[in-house]
């Protein structure tokens, strides 16, 4: 059965005063008009905040639970203590620095909010504000998979039991592989350092199997062979050809992981 929301329309709105213990709850605000205002204590949950113009304010402890902001201006505006769970953002003007204070506690929800702020980042072209978005999701989603397989808390052992605990488990394990790989498609530096490791083995292999073993040259002479190898330009013909197909193969994932990496950083330009 459904019922009236009983959302309030206000259209073409201004404050003309700062706002103090005020209820703004379920508004759908158009084209609202705010600036150098400050507003404590404020209850807009579930409002909606449409072409909006919010410059250079101060939210002081208010309540944005379920609000959607589109296409408004927060450029300069100022949040402190306020409840930002279930937020949406798209095409809004904010300063990144809302992620280092204003995040919510549960680290789920930490990770949906960095989501949201870091899909309007990229909207707007703001790369600063996209990465930064993306280091605090990637954080809180790596301590949320942890706790849902092995915290204590009774919110996680309520919530994640039996299979599906498994199954967060599985994930966590795949989030940190994954994390020392290549940063989960962020980390460049870390992508190199894997290809060095895996050089670093590969060529402790080929002394094992194909060269003096008491010798510290054949271990450096080793090495010294292993990037060519791994680009393809040398193929020993002494290697089984299983081998090199795995190398080759492992060199198509890592260029596909590297060119990955560059295509996420200029598109948030």
């Amino acid at each position: 059965m459904l019922t009236d929301s009983q959302r309030v329309p206000a259209n073409d709105k201004k404050f003309d005063a700062d706002e103090t213990d005020s209820q703004y709850s379920n508004y759908m605000f158009l084209r609202l008009v705010a600036r150098r205002r400050r507003f404590r204590n404020v209850n807009f949950r579930y409002s909606i905040f449409d072409s909006s113009y919010l410059r250079d304010c101060v939210f002081d402890s208010c309540d944005f639970t379920g609000c959607r902001f589109v296409g408004t201006n927060l450029s300069g505006s100022r949040f402190s203590g306020c409840k930002f769970e279930y937020v949406i953002f798209e095409r809004t003007y904010l300063e990144p620095d809302l992620l280092d204070t204003e995040c919510p506690s549960y680290e789920n929800q930490k990770a949906r909010f960095a989501r949201t702020l870091r899909t309007n980042f990229q909207q707007i072209g703001n790369a600063i504000g996209a990465n930064k978005a993306m280091a605090v999701e990637l954080q809180a989603t790596e301590i949320h998979l942890h706790k849902a397989w092995r915290s204590t808390e009774s919110y996680y052992r309520k919530k994640y039991t039996g299979w599906h605990r498994f199954q967060m488990f599985i994930e966590w394990c795949r989030f940190k592989t994954l994390h020392y790989i290549w940063g989960n498609g962020e980390s460049a530096s870390r992508l190199v350092a894997s290809i060095v490791a895996i050089g670093i083995v590969a060529s402790v292999a080929d002394t094992v199997a194909y060269r003096d073993l008491h010798r510290l040259d054949s271990y450096w002479q080793s090495l010294k062979s292993m990037p060519a190898i791994f680009l393809g330009v040398d193929s020993p013909v002494h290697y089984p050809k299983s081998y090199l197909a795995s190398i080759t193969f492992i060199r198509l994932v890592v260029m596909g992981f590297f060119l990955s990496i560059i295509i996420k950083r200029f598109n948030r330009r």
